[in-house]
């Protein structure tokens, strides 16, 4: 353990990586060259984060994750155990497509359920909610609730992870938190 971050004995972090203060990494896991993890962030068990990506702060990642390169997430994600992001959209084994590398951005608060598969170059909105083994093929608006194979779009999620009711005129107000929501040509956001 350093002064900044714990590491468990069996996790290996390659030299030239930024880990945030608070951060946990746990057993088995590989965080590769050039990543840039931030604070108060939980690495679980046999997680692979490849080289170059960014995870903002409080980000969780649970068992089994796999991050390739082209992948940044904001703060507050949370990575269900065993969810996985792909960089490449034809891959073959002979030949090297290193350079054609498609980006995905996770955004600020969403939510990857287990085993979700996140094909790359489709974006994650802001507090979106991504079902147990869902197969994201295109991107997701914030606060949409994805479900299935392909992933579709069956609700809308608060900042709090409950689904949202709206009314005719466009409001809902999260059972939980009490936090007021408008709908307005297919965009949610937040108002109070």
């Amino acid at each position: 353990m350093n002064n900044n971050y714990f590491a468990h004995e069996t996790a290996f972090i390659d030299e030239d990586c930024q880990i945030g203060r608070g951060t946990k990494i746990w057993h088995f896991s590989h965080v590769m060259s050039n990543c840039i993890i931030g604070q108060n962030c939980n690495i679980g068990q046999n997680v692979v984060i490849s080289p170059k990506v960014v995870l903002g702060d409080n980000v969780k990642v649970q068992n089994n994750v796999s991050i390739y390169t082209g992948v940044t997430c904001d703060d507050d994600v949370f990575l269900g155990p065993s969810c996985v992001f792909t960089n490449v959209i034809n891959p073959r084994s002979a030949i090297n497509r290193r350079d054609s590398f498609l980006k995905t951005h996770i955004g600020r608060g969403a939510s990857i359920g287990a085993n979700a598969t996140i094909v790359c170059g489709h974006d994650i909105g802001p507090f979106a909610f991504v079902g147990a083994g869902a197969v994201v093929t295109k991107t997701i608006p914030a606060y949409a609730l994805v479900i299935g194979n392909p992933a579709k779009q069956v609700g809308w999620m608060s900042e709090y992870g409950i689904k949202l009711e709206f009314n005719k005129e466009g409001m809902a107000t999260c059972l939980e938190s009490n936090q007021v929501y408008k709908m307005n040509n297919g965009i949610v956001t937040r108002i109070k």
